[in-house]
């Protein structure tokens, strides 16, 4: 018996985010709204959304002891997470900074900080929240380190969920773990290289020839992809009128990863996954847009 339907080992941050008509060039100055502060990471969101939607959740990871880190800490307990693994100091917690246009798309530059300390020895001392998670989700707002450990604490039977961004080349021995493998099309070519070809299904054909049991491609508006040894099948997206995407492709994870441990297959769990998702671009921000299982089921 698991104590946690999802363990999420990754990273906290506070999002400062401001409003831009446009996004400026290189060398270019453009005036935005006024600053304002949001509890994120992509770990931290992740823990929030599955909280939200009724997972039993932890969260491990690593914030500065400031006013930044009280404010993550305080999101989630106030979204029902655990936080016993929330480790405290070592430096600042990190700070992503986020322009978001009249569009909802954002870009972002992400300062670890003290998410840059969660070790691997860390993940060692926290082997029985590790062990006690039916399903693990992790991405790499941490060192790869920290991720290859958490694959080796893995209980036997439980399910790695991997969201490799910022993204990079993976090790043989994350990839075989990852169930599934989370992508967008970036993220995709990054992994790959060259040679990636053009269409979601050759990318997640040579992803799959890489180890990962599973593969789930992201596709924005035309929706997702989901591949595995039994075949590919596509995942139609919710029409929405965004607002604002940051943070949704973490509640997707989220989403998924809780209904994958629940039992629901790849497809189903994806096409949920897809309608917490648009519920999320609705809506400013990134935690405070993510959805209760009651409003995933009213959209």
């Amino acid at each position: 018996m698991y104590d946690y339907d999802l363990l999420v080992v990754g990273s906290a941050n506070a999002d400062l985010v401001i409003g831009v008509e446009r996004r400026p060039a290189a060398g270019e100055t453009v005036l935005g709204s006024d600053l304002v502060v949001h509890p994120g990471g992509k770990g931290a969101n992740q823990a929030v959304a599955a909280a939200r939607l009724g997972a039993r959740t932890a969260l491990l990871a690593r914030v500065g002891d400031d006013a930044h880190g009280r404010l993550l800490l305080d999101a989630q307990r106030a979204a029902g997470v655990d936080t016993a693994g929330v480790l405290v100091g070592g430096a600042p917690t990190g700070v992503a900074l986020i322009t978001v246009d009249p569009s909802g798309d954002n870009s972002i530059v992400v300062s670890p900080g003290a998410n840059g300390r969660l070790t691997p020895e860390d993940v060692r001392a926290a082997a029985g929240l590790v062990r006690a998670a039916r399903v693990v989700s992790a991405q790499l707002e941490i060192p790869l380190e920290t991720v290859v450990e958490t694959v080796r604490t893995l209980a036997p039977g439980s399910r790695l969920v991997l969201n490799p961004s910022p993204p990079r080349p993976l090790p043989a021995e994350v990839l075989a773990a990852c169930d599934p493998l989370i992508v967008n099309e970036h993220e995709a070519r990054v992994v790959l290289g060259d040679g990636a070809g053009e269409e979601p299904e050759d990318w997640a054909r040579a992803l799959l020839a890489l180890g990962p049991r599973s593969v789930v491609v992201t596709l924005g508006a035309r929706g997702a992809l989901v591949a595995d040894a039994h075949g590919t099948a596509r995942v139609p997206a919710v029409p929405v009128t965004a607002v604002d995407t940051t943070g949704a492709g973490d509640s997707f994870t989220a989403a998924l990863a809780w209904r994958l441990g629940l039992g629901d297959p790849p497809a189903v769990a994806a096409a949920y996954a897809a309608r917490v998702g648009a519920v999320a671009v609705t809506r400013p921000g990134a935690q405070e847009s993510f959805p209760t299982a009651e409003e995933v089921e009213a959209s």
